[in-house]
């Protein structure tokens, strides 16, 4: 038998190990601004073309490397920044595994121009596909500058995976908010086709929040500051009113290094018990300093994965901070100091816990009014813990209604002709349930519909036919009126206005992160919010993560989502009547845009055997 394993050429190695460290444009971001940070500089900017498919270009006032250096940064496993194992549990730079640049190397073409302060000249080098093409001497300022073109130019499957403009732009505006927000005396800014979209001087962490996510959040934030012995934690966390319906604005650093940590997010939420409906998410930007020899950041390539020596004792602690500064600042009157005893003791640090004290009683639900054709955002409250009770587990009953879930076909989708017939005589008695279903009795059963995900289909097969068919019509604004966006949300909104207008808006670019709204879709209530309308459109749309979706597709799922009536609103009985009749009529009823089913069917058999089993 003849031998059959091979030693894979550099090159091919190379390619792979790339895979796994340079996943979009975002991640050659990421990597350049840590080795600019590592590298000591005070001021960094970054210059992007085309949302970085063309060119990424990071530019550096640092140290700056010698000849020898330049020439070796570039080769597999090169770092300046450990020398021995032990030196993995003591790490305080940003990178450490001498991977970046050389996996950037391999696949794309890169330019490196770099000087060190002691040096006259500096230092040109030419890389493409892990193969130095061009090294010469040239004028060159304090620092390194390295652009980076043609990204996945010899990997072209990997760069078929990539997405639109805008969800792109929206990765790297990720990556640059959690390095800015880490070092805010460092001086950074970036610029877009061009255009500058933010300039951000050394200042304070507020200050540096403020700057990226505009000045309304300023007096929406809460100082947290705490230390012990174990953990210090500093930041700030938002108040309860600053809670979306949507994740996002939400930051925990470790040593300076953005993390990923479900757990730790989990400690979070739960400080905000009874503070806010389970259905949100409050905003905090977070900081913990911890001793480098009691974690372990050596877990996966993108480092954004850390292992805690006692994860549950930082768990505990990030949980009675948040609890303690929102008590500080008076922000609820039924926070529950109550921490785990066998938490407190030992470890106790200096927190001074007041007592707990009750009568703050939970309220939530900020439903919509479903008035025709128009939804009108109508703030209400409800107590719906009883319901919820009585009828847990009834929206998990799987459908047996004889549909055929796994075709794609319209027709597989529609009623039969028996349900058909009955649903008349059934709508003559429907009944809201819990604020999110619609009862329907037929003469094979039960069904529900789900008030939220059958409106969401209604709207995006709408919208849809709107943008493949031609321009809805617009209301005039009386007066024009302005509405300011957060960068990110500026660039996708720009990317989108002109589909966005064929929606009926009529929106213009005014510069400066602003935008000028003269028109608005006719039929759209005019208690609208129409700023957080377009505010969730940009967001929805960016955080779509489906490969392949159109962007008429994508526009009309993130309208649908952002306009549709939520759980929770309380409907007349003509409101009902028109939204079951609406979603009959739609090509695709049963499901959501999203996948979720927009109603169930239980047949009398499956009630008879639930309350005779």
């Amino acid at each position: 038998m003849s031998d059959i394993i091979k030693l894979l050429p550099d090159s091919i190695a190379n390619q792979i190990a790339a895979g796994e460290v340079i996943q979009r444009p975002a991640s050659v971001v990421k990597e350049l601004l840590e080795n600019a940070i590592d590298a000591g500089s005070s001021q960094i900017r970054l210059i992007i073309k085309d949302s970085g498919k063309t060119s990424i270009q990071v530019i550096d006032n640092g140290k700056g490397m010698s000849e020898t250096d330049a020439r070796m940064s570039f080769e597999r496993h090169a770092t300046s920044k450990i020398s021995s194992a032990n030196d993995l549990f003591s790490i305080r730079t940003m990178g450490f595994r001498g991977e970046a640049l050389a996996s950037i190397a391999a696949i794309a073409h890169v330019e490196m121009i770099t000087r060190p302060a002691e040096e006259e000249v500096g230092h040109r080098y030419i890389n493409e596909g892990s193969v130095i093409v061009k090294s010469e001497k040239v004028q060159a300022m304090q620092g390194t500058t390295i652009t980076v073109k043609n990204l996945f130019y010899n990997v072209p499957a990997r760069r078929k995976f990539l997405k639109s403009d805008p969800v792109e732009m929206k990765h790297i505006l990720d990556e640059f908010h959690r390095v800015s927000l880490a070092h805010p005396e460092i001086f950074f800014s970036l610029d877009h086709n061009g255009n500058e979209v933010y300039h951000l001087p050394k200042s304070n962490l507020k200050q540096r929040i403020v700057g990226i996510f505009g000045k309304n959040i300023n007096e929406k934030l809460v100082p947290v500051n705490e230390e012990t012995e174990v953990v210090t934690i500093t930041g700030f966390t938002g108040k309860p009113e600053a809670a979306r319906k949507t994740a996002g604005d939400q930051y925990i650093f470790v040593n300076n290094r953005f993390i990923k940590s479900h757990y730790l997010n989990h400690a979070v939420r739960s400080a905000y018990e009874s503070l806010i409906a389970k259905e949100m998410f409050p905003t905090y930007f977070l900081f913990l300093e911890i001793n480098p020899g009691h974690i372990d950041i050596n877990v996966h390539p993108t480092k954004t994965e850390i292992k805690f020596e006692d994860e549950r004792l930082i768990y505990n602690y990030l949980r009675v901070s948040l609890r303690h500064s929102l008590g500080q600042y008076h922000v609820g009157s039924s926070l529950d100091f109550d921490t785990d005893t066998n938490f407190v003791g030992k470890y106790s640090g200096n927190f001074g816990f007041p007592q707990r004290n009750e009568g703050l009683q939970s309220t939530s639900g900020s439903g919509q009014l479903f008035a025709g054709s128009s939804f009108v955002h109508k703030p209400e409250k409800r107590n719906t813990d009883e319901w919820l009770e009585v009828y847990k587990g009834l929206q998990e009953l799987q459908p047996t209604d004889k549909v055929d879930a796994g075709s794609l076909e319209a027709e597989a989708f529609k009623l039969s002709d028996h349900e058909a017939g009955n649903l008349d005589h059934g709508m003559r008695d429907l009944l809201q349930l819990n604020g999110q279903y619609i009862v329907i009795q037929s003469k094979s059963g039960l069904m529900l519909i789900d008030q939220q995900t059958a409106h969401e289909r209604i709207l995006y097969e709408k919208y849809l036919n709107i943008l493949k068919s031609g321009t809805a019509p617009t209301q005039k604004e009386l007066f024009p009126r302005t509405i300011e966006m957060t960068a990110d949300k500026s660039e996708v909104l720009k990317a989108l206005l002109p589909k966005i207008n064929d929606l009926g808006f009529e929106l213009e670019d005014f510069g400066h992160h602003t935008f000028i709204i003269h028109g608005t879709p006719v039929g759209l209530d005019s208690n609208t919010d129409i700023d957080a309308l377009i505010q969730d459109i940009a967001y929805n749309y960016s955080e779509n993560k489906d490969f392949g979706s159109g962007i008429e597709e994508n526009l009309s799922r993130s309208m649908a989502t952002s306009s549709g009536i939520k759980r929770g609103k309380k409907l007349e009985k003509e409101e009902m009547i028109a939204l079951t009749e609406q979603l009959f009529a739609c090509k695709m009823p049963h499901t959501s845009p999203s996948g979720r089913k927009c109603y169930i069917v239980i047949e009398h058999d499956e009630l008879f055997k639930r309350f005779n089993s």
